[in-house]
């Protein structure tokens, strides 16, 4: 895997994950009954962004790391994917 493939899955991965953490553990200020003026009730109270960036780095890494073990292993390759023998009799990679 080259490096930018290796940047890019983690790109992937972190934005991903991040809009999974940011859904997580949000009261939104109708939930509280605190709605400030000109938000709508749906707007966060209080979001804590600096915490779910770190949560997010830390689950996105672990991620990454199992992500890249599993395409560098060579575990699963194209014929394992191909239901409908549409890559059967194209050459593999180095032949």
């Amino acid at each position: 895997m080259t490096i930018t493939a290796a940047f890019v899955l983690f790109s992937v991965t972190w934005f991903l994950t991040l809009f999974i953490v940011l859904a997580i553990g949000v009261e939104s200020q109708g939930d509280t009954g605190e709605v400030v003026a000109g938000t709508p009730p749906s707007a966060p109270q209080s979001l804590n962004l600096p915490r779910k960036l770190k949560i997010t780095t830390a689950v996105s890494a672990l991620l990454f790391v199992l992500f890249y073990g599993v395409i560098t292993s060579g575990y699963i390759t194209i014929e394992n994917m191909d239901v409908f023998g549409v890559m059967q009799g194209v050459p593999k990679p180095g032949e």
